[in-house]
């Protein structure tokens, strides 16, 4: 799933010192993101820590306390232009109860112009939408449907998606996931907020994480894991010395036996293989790091620290 971002000068977004305060309640504090065309960003963080705050000042719904918004170089704002670009699906998809899901995506569509029929019936078939019936009576997953077609029919250049596969079956969550390849290929760029990792882990180029209302950091999922510790268990032939292999750097000892060691182990395994590989190894596993650990990490105080920010 990861496309190579566009190479272009000008960043699809570009947030710089953003800041949004609410009188004495916590928003978010100097933002600075730059995403580049073509580019997936998933954007994680608790409830609270600021991604909604952060994509409402992206999408010029609210007015920043200080800093700057940048959507293909223009005030989102003030520019329609650059407005009709973006297909957004907030994460409180709030949509007119008393029309149908066909009376209120027809409504839109004609409102928004340049939205071609024949697109409108691709996603309703791809999505499965029930179309027939008061919004009102439909489940979320209905709903969700009808705001993913909302966002994907004008085919824009920038997808702003919070939550985007909230209340969607497997099934469809797979489908969701094949539509953003398809308009990533063909050059769009996606900003991607969601609590489902293994989502981001599988359509994200890229990672930024906010807490507390301040940018932690953003790096490639790879490179993270890189950085993560992971744990390794070795067994050997019989009653052994680790002493070399708990000496290696990036090692730390968790559970210590005459013929097993435990390790959480942090940067590549190459130094701690080289370690073991006197000692009569007979087996070893690794586990491999997830997002969710990854992710967690930042939140409990964990050995990875802060990210070096990678704008």
């Amino acid at each position: 799933m990861r496309v190579h971002p566009g190479s272009d000068s000008e960043a699809a977004v570009d947030l710089h010192g953003l800041t949004k305060r609410y009188g004495r309640r916590r928003g978010i504090r100097d933002v600075t993101l730059r995403v580049l065309p073509g580019e997936v960003l998933g954007f994680l963080g608790p409830n609270g820590a600021g991604k909604s705050t952060t994509i409402r000042l992206l999408m010029g719904l609210l007015l920043p306390t200080a800093g700057v918004v940048e959507v293909f170089g223009s005030d989102p704002r003030l520019d329609v232009v650059v407005r009709r670009r973006i297909g957004y699906l907030p994460g409180e998809l709030a949509l007119f109860p008393s029309l149908s899901g066909r009376e209120l995506i027809g409504r839109v569509a004609r409102v928004r112009g340049g939205v071609e029929p024949r697109e409108i019936d691709r996603l309703v078939g791809r999505l499965k939408v029930e179309l027939d019936g008061p919004i009102r009576s439909l489940s979320k997953g209905n709903r969700q449907k009808i705001g993913l077609v909302l966002a994907f029919m004008h085919r824009p250049d920038l997808l702003v998606l919070d939550e985007p596969s909230s209340g969607l079956d497997p099934l469809l969550q797979d489908e969701f996931e094949q539509l953003v390849h398809e308009r990533v290929c063909e050059g769009a760029t996606v900003f991607l907020s969601s609590h489902d990792l293994d989502e981001v882990d599988r359509v994200v180029d890229r990672v930024a994480i906010i807490r507390a209302g301040e940018l932690v950091g953003v790096d490639t999922v790879d490179s993270l894991r890189t950085r993560a510790p992971r744990l390794v268990e070795l067994h050997f032939a019989g009653p052994t010395d680790p002493s070399s292999v708990l000496a290696v750097p990036g090692v730390r000892a968790l559970d210590v036996t005459a013929t097993r060691v435990r390790l959480e182990v942090t940067g590549q395994l190459g130094a701690l293989l080289h370690a073991a590989a006197p000692l009569g190894v007979v087996d070893l596993t690794a586990r491999p790091v997830s997002l969710d650990a990854i992710f967690r990490s930042f939140y409990e105080d964990g050995p990875m620290g802060r990210m070096t920010h990678a704008n």
